[in-house]
């Protein structure tokens, strides 16, 4: 993996594909010994979670729904500190485990502010499954339930994860040389 420049920006190697895949494997292994019999339904946030998603989507041998949310903090490599929702949520939650599938969680605004709507609805049970963690940048108490690994607070790119668009195609995880 060589550094990479993505519009303004050099990126060095940080997780790379194999160490992602496995460690997705043993989420989807702990989510299926954890949530079987409850058929959960998975809300992937977009746009960041889709490849994350669709890795751990693919290994669950349970019985279970997925739909997608659109929520949006990130204008370049910073937090604009404020939450849009772009894509609504029209599934019923209520009596549902409900696991939300995350790319990553760093001040944990985002989910600080999405989880009352979805608490809102009454699910029996809501988990967070997010493939990385910066526990330097968390301001908001956000539990993590399921959790691929925790970072250092840089910027990171690749696997699902932007740089003002670009990036998201890369099978592993970059982070910015400063």
């Amino acid at each position: 993996m060589p550094i990479i420049k993505v519009h303004d920006k050099q990126f060095q190697p940080y997780i790379n594909q194999e160490q992602l895949q496995t460690r997705i494997k043993e989420l989807a292994a702990q989510l299926n010994k954890d949530l079987a019999g409850t058929k959960p339904l998975f809300i992937a946030i977009l746009n960041g979670s889709f490849m994350f998603a669709a890795d751990v989507f693919k290994r669950l041998e349970i019985d279970a729904e997925i739909c997608f949310i659109k929520l949006a903090s990130y204008k370049g490599t910073k937090s604009t500190g404020n939450v849009v929702t772009a894509i609504g949520l029209d599934e019923d939650l209520f009596n549902r485990t409900v696991v939300i599938l995350e790319d990553i969680v760093d001040t944990g605004k985002t989910l600080s502010q999405f989880l009352p709507q979805l608490e809102h609805q009454q699910p029996k049970q809501l988990l967070i499954a997010s493939l990385l963690h910066k526990p330097e940048a968390l301001q908001y108490p956000v539990k993590i339930d399921y959790l691929g690994f925790s970072v250092p607070n840089k910027f990171l790119l690749g696997y699902g994860l932007d740089y003002d668009g670009l990036g998201r195609n890369l099978p592993e995880i970059y982070q910015l040389v400063e």
